[in-house]
């Protein structure tokens, strides 16, 4: 396994704080990670949590902006938040959009060139991280959770419907809930995918649950604000809902009445999701 290079820490909560770098198998290029350390952790092994960021942010967007470590610290849970995409991999372009290459993995294996050379952020997580977290730091290997918010949701509700024996919790803070259908899924799915949407199915939310029966029979949460601007046109969590009717999945969709996209919405409900996590990792 790879080692990690430190590039800071800091103390908070009575955990640590730490920013670290890596390289990767996977990806082939070196990612970065953020990773909060927990008290109880001194003790011994304890839960951990993945967050998987949303387009344009890094790994140190929901370390900085959500609000998590202090709840995290009295729960006793690790957090995790890796990059949201390889960086200087050299494609052409790959930082021309905001919604496309840097900052935009989709938490996907790409398989057309050139992008299929180094963004693989699906095996970047399942592959490299999580293994990677598990041997170096106090974590429970059968206790991992993950969340995360916009492509960062459609991120945690794919690999958690795709990787059921690695992920025992799940939710997700304004998701990308059936990104074939929308703008942004359908630019990162041509480019990454190409252009046959039935591949495009593997990697759709909605899509994924319509073939499954209750992969999480504990409930799944989601938090969609009613003022989010992108909520009609790219989120759709209406279809995600319709395909966990469908699935006899239970889903807990939680809609509120003027929030935004940003992270003063997700803050507010932070710790109702951190609750629902450890509530399910702890037992």
């Amino acid at each position: 396994m790879t080692s990690l290079v430190l590039l800071n820490e800091h103390t908070c909560f009575g955990g640590v704080q730490r920013f670290y770098e890596h390289a990767s198998e996977q990806v082939g290029l070196p990612m970065k990670f953020s990773v909060f350390v927990p008290p109880q952790a001194s003790q011994g092994p304890v839960p951990v949590l993945f967050y998987l960021a949303g387009l344009t942010c890094n790994e140190e967007t929901f370390m900085i902006k959500g609000g998590a470590q202090r709840l995290a610290a009295e729960l006793g849970m690790l957090l995790v938040a890796p990059d949201t995409s390889p960086r200087g991999a050299g494609i052409a372009g790959e930082s021309d959009a905001w919604d496309l290459g840097v900052g935009a993995g989709f938490y996907l294996d790409a398989t057309q060139a050139p992008w299929s050379a180094h963004y693989r952020m699906e095996s970047y997580i399942t592959d490299d991280l999580l293994p990677l977290v598990l041997q170096s730091f106090p974590a429970r290997a059968e206790r991992v959770g993950i969340f995360g918010h916009s492509m960062g949701g459609h991120g945690a509700l794919t690999l958690a419907l795709r990787h059921r024996e690695l992920f025992r919790s799940v939710s997700a803070f304004a998701p990308i809930a059936a990104p074939a259908l929308c703008a942004w899924g359908q630019k990162a799915f041509n480019h990454y995918l190409g252009s046959d949407p039935s591949s495009w199915a593997e990697h759709d939310a909605s899509a994924l649950m319509r073939q499954l029966q209750t992969p999480f029979p504990q409930g799944i949460l989601i938090d969609q604000g009613l003022a989010d601007k992108f909520l009609a046109q790219q989120l759709l969590p209406q279809e995600f809902e319709a395909a966990c009717q469908q699935a006899n999945q239970p889903l807990n969709l939680r809609r509120h009445a003027g929030y935004d996209h940003g992270y003063y919405f997700i803050s507010t409900w932070m710790e109702d999701h951190l609750r629902f996590h450890h509530r399910l990792l702890s037992t």
